[in-house]
């Protein structure tokens, strides 16, 4: 089946999903893009050029397109503090949803969503594009397979260069923790699926330094603990002065009982362990290199296309709006967290919030 999509924004973000990740699927012919917003007329237009679609499919009002379009689904790719707004007009049409992370913008918002959705019978999965690029998703798969035995520590370091204003999107300078809510959160998804186990404990460091033009912190260190006994490491910054881990270059590590899997700049090495001998010492750059998994749809390209077949029947997709919640719990239980100075049980949190929303 072919799914009707109505996509909120193209301007920022929204341009790589009219020239990257919706075109693949439509020319598939698992979507047709149907209509488009974007309160931006620039933006707007250039998104339409991308999709090829006619002018009166274009709007730059929301309420007028949810009005106006028969649609399946609709894709929000917009700040997360417009979401709820968004899927309050796609739930009153009866459309699904498939939304840009993170689900909202505080832990209250994002429990209300999942709540709605609950209630309204209809589905909604979240984007969490970086777990699903091909680097990430070899990694999750070589550390699945059991390569490198059970796991000890996953340790995760994105070191970008976004220190000048609107370097890194504008709203994202205005925000009171942009490294954690719009960094750290695939960063910490990534370490939570790679650790194969939920997070029962955070502890966050956040801060700006004096030449990081943003309102809220941009730099964070972060210690989590998983359920079975792994442990976790992240180092977050959008303020370093030369961009050594950027988007899609980060590094990550993964030690395991039998050896080590480590990524870094979209490149995998893996070393193992010698039974035999009393000690080694190893080398990055001198371990068994890994190829990339082969495919032709990767990120939210990839997304797309497991959320329409959800919607045709299949397994809930593993960033469903139910199973994203932990995901941004690892994030406001970050900044609270940090907020506190102290670690914070990440479930005990997490269920807080459910409790008060009735989710079951």
């Amino acid at each position: 089946m072919t799914y009707k999509v109505l996509h909120i924004g193209a301007g920022g973000f929204g341009e790589r999903w009219c020239d990257t990740f919706l075109p693949p699927n439509v020319a598939d012919g698992t979507i047709e893009v149907v209509g488009l917003v974007d309160i931006d007329a620039k933006a707007l237009e250039i998104g339409r050029k991308h999709l090829g679609l006619k002018g009166q499919h274009c709007f730059t009002a929301a309420a007028q397109a949810f009005q106006m379009v028969d649609a399946d689904f609709c894709t929000i790719v917009i700040p997360p503090a417009l979401h709820e707004g968004i899927v309050d007009l796609a739930l009153a049409r009866g459309m699904h949803i498939l939304s840009e992370k993170p689900i909202a913008d505080t832990m209250e918002a994002s429990v209300r969503i999942a709540e709605k959705v609950r209630k309204s019978g209809l589905s909604m999965g979240v984007t969490m594009s970086h777990r699903f690029d091909q680097d990430k998703s070899t990694l999750r798969a070589l550390v699945s397979a059991d390569a490198i035995g059970r796991i000890n520590t996953v340790s995760c370091r994105f070191a970008g260069d976004f220190r000048l204003y609107d370097s890194w999107g504008r709203f994202r300078h205005e925000m009171m923790h942009p490294m954690l809510i719009e960094g750290a959160v695939h960063h910490l998804d990534i370490m939570a699926d790679l650790a194969g186990a939920p997070c029962t404990s955070i502890y966050a460091r956040t801060w700006k330094p004096e030449w990081a033009d943003y309102k809220g912190d941009t730099d964070a260190i972060v210690l989590m603990d998983f359920a079975n006994g792994a442990h976790g490491v992240y180092e977050g910054s959008s303020a370093q002065a030369t961009g050594l881990n950027d988007w899609a270059f980060e590094y990550v590590r993964v030690e395991g009982e039998s050896g080590t899997a480590i990524l870094d700049h979209r490149e995998i090495e893996v070393f193992r362990r010698y039974p035999m001998r009393l000690r080694q010492a190893s080398r990055q750059g001198k371990g068994q290199q890994v190829s990339l998994l082969p495919g032709k749809k990767w990120q939210n390209a990839l997304l797309i296309e497991q959320f329409c077949e959800w919607l045709d029947g299949g397994p809930p997709m593993a960033t469903s709006v139910w199973e994203n919640l932990q995901s941004v719990a690892l994030v406001f239980s970050a900044i609270e967290s940090v907020r506190l100075g102290q670690p914070v049980k990440v479930q005990e949190f997490l269920q807080s919030y459910r409790e008060g929303a009735s989710i079951e």
